[in-house]
């Protein structure tokens, strides 16, 4: 039996949640992420193959004690092997779930369910086509409300979904957007605009802050805080009109969740990320193809938790963004 060493930080957390990044590709614009002509995309031989994947994911799994696995992108759907990776994965015993735009869920939600993917988080910031296509550069909303529909037919659920409101924007559809996810029986989530945007044009004082949603949607809803269930996402929760549906507000910036962090990435490219503002990465791609042991990556992995800061720092007048936008980094 294969030992097991902790994910641990200096701060004693322990990093049980792991988020792979398949691909920095994405096949929406969204304008808080990318500029209108996309990126540069890592060349092909960059990337992860399946194999490898799978591999990096079975050492954390079985030597470092993750017990979650969600895949992220970019844009995950569009990665060919996605479907494999998850049934590789879903067979260590973990639970696993992907983050996605919904784009390509119509045609590939069942398969995903198939191979044992637990649940799904779709971001979508507005149910206004217009408003929807502005945000994002594509007149692609119909296919995400599709896609949503196939992912709670093929019992991918709680379908979660996660909205970022933008001021001037879309700051006025809050209440809208509960609205209509209650309605369908998503349960929807809040987040606070961070500093990850390709452009490095995000402001502290434009973004819509937790205490402003809560007020947005007070105004037609009355909210009382409820408890996240267990192994969710780092939300404020609140019950909606008396329950029993609920919404969330991450307060990533306003109020960061630091101290109770238990998540690790890792990115298409092969990168450990200790924490999702790191400016620092640890290479395993490269000790990997050179003919590293699964006990020296182990080692490495465990090395690159350790240097964790104790925050993020964005309050910091020194903070930088990272280099990497989130499309490239995987939420």
């Amino acid at each position: 039996m294969v030992e097991t060493t902790p994910l641990a930080d200096r701060f004693g957390r322990i990093a049980t949640d792991l988020r792979v990044s398949l691909t920095d590709r994405c096949n929406l614009r969204c304008e808080y992420c990318m500029p209108a002509e996309g990126l540069e995309w890592l060349p092909t031989e960059a990337v992860l193959t399946d194999d490898e994947v799978v591999r990096l994911v079975t050492i954390a799994v079985e030597r470092l004690g993750v017990r979650e696995v969600r895949f992220t992108g970019g844009e995950p759907l569009v990665r060919r092997g996605l479907v494999g990776i998850v049934a590789r994965t879903h067979a260590l015993g973990v639970e696993t779930s992907l983050t996605t735009n919904g784009l390509g869920l119509a045609r590939t939600a069942s398969a995903l369910a198939a191979a044992g993917l637990d649940r799904v988080n779709v971001s979508i910031d507005s149910i206004r086509p217009e408003t929807f296509a502005a945000v994002t550069r594509r007149d692609r909303l119909h296919d995400v409300i599709a896609g949503l529909g196939a992912a709670q037919e093929a019992g991918l659920g709680p379908v979660k979904l996660n909205a970022v409101l933008m001021r001037g924007v879309n700051d006025d559809q809050a209440p809208e957007l509960l609205r209509w996810a209650v309605e369908h029986g998503y349960h929807l989530r809040f987040i606070e605009q961070m500093p990850l945007d390709a452009q490095h044009v995000w402001s502290r004082t434009e973004m819509v802050t937790a205490d402003e949603i809560q007020r947005l949607l007070e105004k037609e809803f009355v909210l009382e805080p409820a408890e996240e269930p267990r192994g969710s996402a780092p939300a404020e929760l609140f019950t909606v009109d008396g329950g029993p549906a609920t919404v969330g507000i991450i307060a990533s910036v306003s109020r960061p969740f630091c101290g109770d962090c238990d998540r690790v990435r890792l990115t298409a490219d092969g990168q450990v990320r200790n924490c999702l503002f790191a400016r620092e990465e640890s290479d395993l791609r490269g000790a990997m193809r050179a003919g590293a042991s699964d006990e020296e990556l182990a080692q490495r992995w465990v090395t690159a938790m350790a240097g964790k800061r104790a925050g993020h720092g964005i309050d910091d007048p020194t903070f930088l963004q990272p280099d990497r936008p989130m499309s490239a980094i995987g939420g």
